[in-house]
C-alpha cells in the first residue's frame, strides 16, 4: 500500500521496516516474495529500494494476499498435504472452507493497491 502511495523513485527496504516496525530481514522475505510474483522490482544501492512493477491500478489486492499467503492454509486440512485431519474423507466442511477462501481472494480482487493506497507521510 505504501509503494502505491508517493511518486517516489524507489523505497529503501530499511525505511520501509522502519515505518512500519517491521524487522529487516521480514520485509525483504516479503518483497522477495513479491519480486518473484512479479509485483514489485528491487535494486540495490544509494538510489535502490522497491517499486511496484506495474501501476498500482494494475495489481489487484486478491493476487497480492495470495502471494504473501502461499503455502499458507486456512485451516490445516487445506493444507497442501492435507495435514493430520482425522475426520478427511467424511468432512463436510473442508469444500465449504475451501469455496469460501476462493471468494475471499475473488472479493479483494475487485479493488485494485490503487484503491488503498496510504496517504503520503507528512513532509517534516
Amino acid at each position: 500500500m505504501r509503494l502505491a502511495s508517493a511518486p517516489v523513485p524507489a523505497f529503501p527496504t530499511a525505511d520501509l521496516a522502519d515505518a512500519f516496525q517491521l524487522s529487516r530481514n521480514h520485509l525483504i522475505k516479503i518483497m522477495q516474495k513479491l519480486g518473484r510474483a512479479g509485483l514489485v522490482q528491487t535494486r540495490r544501492g544509494g538510489s535502490g529500494g522497491a517499486t511496484l512493477a506495474h501501476a498500482p491500478e494494475a495489481i489487484r489486492l486478491g493476487d497480492v494476499v495470495r502471494v504473501l499467503e502461499e503455502g499458507q492454509a486456512l485451516v490445516e486440512c487445506l493444507h497442501p498435504n492435507g495435514g493430520d485431519c482425522m475426520i478427511d474423507g467424511c468432512c463436510r466442511l473442508k469444500t465449504r472452507l475451501w469455496v469460501a477462501e476462493t471468494a475471499f481472494i475473488e472479493n479483494l480482487n475487485r479493488s485494485t493497491l490503487a484503491d488503498v493506497a496510504l496517504p503520503a507521510p507528512e513532509p517534516v
